[in-house]
């Protein structure tokens, strides 16, 4: 078997990352028999096409939920590296299972600082 599961459709949360996004986190390795495809169709010619990555990212999204890899987008890549023998498969891998952090909170604006209070002695003079 090529891939750990044939699924169809995404069972993970929408992620909104635009392609630029996708480019920030550097490529992978991961075993095909470990991906779940989202797919379960695709188009012949994409996958005999000699330049099918020509308008789009070199390697395929990846998305881990619950433990389990998706892969998103690059099924034909896949599919291609399975035809040619190869077991590992570069990919962009986003863990939706990592604790996102928070959004930065925006630094309060420095308070100024008050004049000490001036106390005024009552008396006139000494003892």
């Amino acid at each position: 078997m090529v891939f750990k599961q044939v699924g169809d459709g995404r069972p993970y949360p929408d992620h909104a990352r635009t392609g630029r996004q996708w480019a920030e986190i550097p490529p992978r390795p991961v075993r095909l028999d470990q991906l779940i495809t989202t797919k379960n169709v695709l188009d012949l010619n994409t996958v005999l096409a000699t330049d099918s990555t020509f308008y789009g990212d070199l390697f395929p999204h990846v998305i881990r939920w619950r433990g389990e890899l998706y892969l998103e987008d690059g099924l034909h890549r896949a599919l291609r590296a399975a035809l040619q023998q190869r077991s590992v498969l570069h990919v962009r891998l986003l863990d939706l299972d990592e604790p996102q952090s928070p959004e930065p909170r925006p630094e309060p604006p420095p308070q100024k600082e008050l004049p000490a209070a001036r106390h005024r002695n009552g008396g006139g003079g000494g003892t």
